[in-house]
């Protein structure tokens, strides 16, 4: 009846070394690193890593060690951030731009522990330091973009019915347009429903107007939309410079929060994420002058005015041909020895390609590059938010053949080509971003949280060790033996599962600890009551075992269910102190029913009688 099962100990044991092994590189702390990725996404071989050492060693900068991990990305650490950006510049000048190199933090951990894809917990922005950006998504301009791209679809909608018209304007949530026979109203009406069965298709203010309306339902479904979507292009776009562990989640109805632990280098950053940056395909227009148009500052029926890199003026057709939302790749290179961007779009856009190439062989085409931003100015003493939109035309050549979804870009200098081709290449914004709020969070912080954190844990678990010792003389050393085994089972999980540990998670090991007491305290409790009873030792150990576990049960699974609840609707650290709780849960009621029963029958299980428990 004593007898515990030797395969139960043999479970304990195996999950506790291996907890063990995935725990161990959390011991040897973090120092300064760079971690690279190739732009094409391959990895990184053995020759790559000692390119590097002898370029180092070439500059004269320590390091302590490069090693490619098992997603193919390089890392070199080194001994200071000081030679961490030398490092940096050495690479970004010696190898321009071919790589995306981020200033982080790795693990100390020998490379044996490293090659075998083992790692430490990922630290949260409050623990290791970082960017936190909070940004606001102009859903209105989101609106906008949808009817621009309506209104480019209803002109070929109108082409393909051979209705004339004069024109077509988007207006907020609406297109208008204007008929040159209004006898045929209806037939366009008719043929936008079709198109579109969700738009609402009215008559306008005036004869042959047709106005196409957005439902409320289009409108919300395109704010979702955008907000989705601009957190996707976020997540590409911190994805393309190298940050490592970023946690982008929405906050609010029009709000993304940012947050990039181990970040140093805030401007470069902040530059690159909040680019609104896509490119429009037009036609020039050959017949019209657009230095006339300049001077009277009037653009011709059916065109636009823009400007080129010099200030000259160009004349555009108004009628866009693809736009960077339908871009599927961009990557810079050299087209005969000049800089190009390499573009490849998708089936639609490469569809209207190949239509206009086919019908305007000789004729010039542009591309404009549009960049928007917000930025805070001072007028009358007062301070305001000004959106400013530059557009400009940065390439017009001619169509010297016809080609559809894939062609390259010329007229850019290398900087330019390579830093058009990875804002291309992370994904169109849905909406424009605008910063409304930017910390910088130094690693002391970090360090100094991460102190008084574990600090706050070594003394809790010294005065609960000192209790248990005390009040249960040997089962109490079980309980505290238990209780280290809990924290390097949650310590491995985390590693394991790649878990950012924040502040409150700190907590929620904390509040682990004290769970995983209570579980041991009704266990022990049990067994004492089983002996005042006058049942022999093994049977109290038994019963005690037995008639606590679905009293622990209860009480764990209720709080099981808090810590889903918190993690389903939580955000950000209270997310990260749910995690922890979740698994702190799972982790206590392994080490209290599983680990501490076979612990005591190591301890007991020899002697054929016990006379007495120890507690």
């Amino acid at each position: 009846m004593h007898q515990y099962p030797l395969w139960k100990s043999m479970i304990v044991v195996a999950v506790l070394l291996i907890s063990i092994v995935l725990a161990l590189p959390n011991v040897f702390g973090e120092t300064a690193a760079l971690q690279m990725s190739r732009k094409d996404r391959a990895a990184f071989t053995s020759a790559a890593t000692g390119e590097f050492e002898q370029l180092l060693e070439r500059e004269g900068i320590a390091y302590e060690d490069a090693y490619a991990d098992a997603d193919g990305r390089m890392w070199i650490r080194f001994g200071d951030v000081e030679k961490q950006l030398e490092a940096r510049d050495a690479i970004q000048k010696a190898y321009e731009g071919q790589f995306a190199v981020a200033t982080t933090f790795a693990s100390r951990a020998p490379l044996w522990l490293t090659r075998l894809g083992l790692k430490p917990m990922s630290l949260g922005l409050d623990l290791r330091g970082g960017i936190y950006l909070v940004y606001e998504v102009d859903v209105e301009g989101a609106v906008s973009q949808l009817t621009q791209v309506l209104e480019r679809d209803l002109r070929k909608v109108m082409r393909d019915a051979r209705i004339p018209y004069d024109e077509i304007a988007a207006a907020g949530p609406q297109l208008r347009l204007t008929l040159k026979d209004p006898a045929r109203a209806a037939e366009a009406k008719a043929a936008i429903s079709k198109f579109d069965p969700q738009l609402s298709v009215q008559d306008g203010d005036l004869p042959g107007q047709v106005v196409a309306v957005l439902t409320p339902d289009q409108i919300r479904q395109r704010q979702d939309f955008a907000i989705q979507q601009n957190i996707t292009a976020l997540n590409n776009r911190v994805n393309a410079l190298g940050v490592a562990e970023p946690v982008i989640q929405r906050q609010g109805l029009n709000r993304i929060a940012v947050q990039l632990p181990g970040i140093q280098d805030a401007a470069e950053v902040v530059r690159m994420l909040g680019k609104v940056a896509t490119l429009e395909f037009r036609l020039v227009d050959t017949v019209n002058s657009p230095a006339e148009a300049q001077r009277t500052g009037r653009a011709p029926l059916g065109t636009r005015l823009y400007k080129d890199r010099q200030g000259g003026p160009v004349l555009l057709k108004r009628d866009v041909i693809a736009t960077g939302e339908q871009l599927i790749d961009a990557s810079s290179t050299l087209a005969q020895g000049e800089p190009a961007v390499d573009v490849v779009l998708d089936g639609r856009g490469g569809e209207e390609m190949l239509r206009t190439t086919r019908e305007n062989l000789g004729k010039p085409m542009a591309v404009v590059f549009i960049e928007k931003e917000r930025e805070q100015v001072e007028r009358d003493g007062k301070k305001i938010v000004v959106d400013r939109s530059s557009e400009e035309v940065i390439s017009v050549a001619t169509i010297r053949g016809v080609f559809s979804n894939r062609f390259q870009i010329t007229g850019l200098t290398v900087a330019e080509g390579q830093e058009l081709a990875k804002l291309l290449r992370a994904g169109a914004l849905a909406a424009p971003l605008y910063i409304v709020e930017q910390r910088l969070i130094g690693p002391s912080l970090g360090r100094d949280n991460i102190e008084r954190g574990f600090r706050a844990l070594s003394i809790g678990m010294l005065i609960t060790f000192v209790f248990m010792v005390l009040y249960y003389r040997v089962f109490g050393i079980v309980a505290d033996t238990i209780l280290v085994a809990n924290v390097v089972l949650i310590t491995a999980l985390l590693s394991l599962f790649g878990a950012a540990l924040t502040l409150p998670g700190i907590a929620g090991i904390v509040l682990t600890v004290g769970m995983a007491v209570d579980a041991n305290i009704l266990i022990y409790e049990r067994i004492r009551e089983e002996l005042r009873n006058g049942t022999s030792p093994w049977a109290a150990i038994q019963g005690g075992f037995d008639h606590a576990l679905s009293a622990i049960i209860d009480a764990n699974v209720t709080t099981l269910i808090a810590a889903v609840m918190l993690f389903a609707f939580g955000t950000g650290p209270i997310r990260g102190f749910a995690v922890v709780l979740f698994l702190g849960i799972l982790t206590s009621l392994f080490t209290a029913l599983m680990g501490s029963r076979a612990l005591i029958q190591v301890i007991y299980g020899r002697r054929r009688r016990i006379e007495r428990l120890a507690i």
